[in-house]
């Protein structure tokens, strides 16, 4: 008898922690609703969904910014640019690097790094490398010219992590 007035008031606490979560669910979803418009506002993650998207993204930026600072690549020009695939399963969002080599002038290297870090959604720069190449011949002028920098460096941005199957069903678990 002990046992199954034991067993009748596990079961009544149980029913009302599901009612609880039932009658509180509508809340929670439109908390849920009110923190993802707000996230989707906020310029930290890049736009797209996918580290393939996300790679696009960063390179079609990279040469916006470049193209801005250097019209017509006259002083300023990509020389490679790569996608670099590494794997953080540590970091709590995915991040999506590119690896960047420029030839430049000095002010233009400024801006190209200003607009890329003070931009929106957020980039970074890491690993920055900067050569200064002294003088290099270039074939029909007749005369060496001034190299400019050479500067190599890492892009990434971060892109948000993908819902999990249980916030997918609106946060709640299956196994109620």
């Amino acid at each position: 008898m002990m046992d199954a007035e034991g067993r009748i008031a596990t079961l009544q606490e149980r029913e009302l922690r599901v009612r609880t979560q039932l009658h509180q669910a509508p809340q929670v979803d439109a908390r849920l609703a009110e923190v993802r418009r707000a996230q989707g506002t906020r310029p930290g993650f890049l736009p797209e969904t996918t580290p393939e998207l996300a790679t696009a993204g960063l390179v079609q930026r990279l040469v916006a910014v470049v193209t801005q600072a250097s019209p017509g690549n006259r002083s300023c020009a990509i020389t490679n640019r790569s996608p670099l695939s590494e794997q953080r399963p540590a970091e709590r969002f995915p991040r999506v690097t590119v690896q960047v080599r420029l030839r430049c002038g000095a002010g233009e290297l400024a801006s190209v790094l200003h607009a890329l870090e003070g931009g929106s959604p957020r980039v970074f720069v890491d690993n920055l490398n900067i050569l200064a190449q002294r003088y290099f011949y270039a074939p029909g002028q007749g005369r060496a010219q001034s190299g400019g920098l050479d500067v190599s460096f890492d892009l990434y941005g971060y892109i948000p992590p993908r819902p999990t199957a249980n916030t997918q069903r609106g946060g709640r678990s299956a196994n109620r």
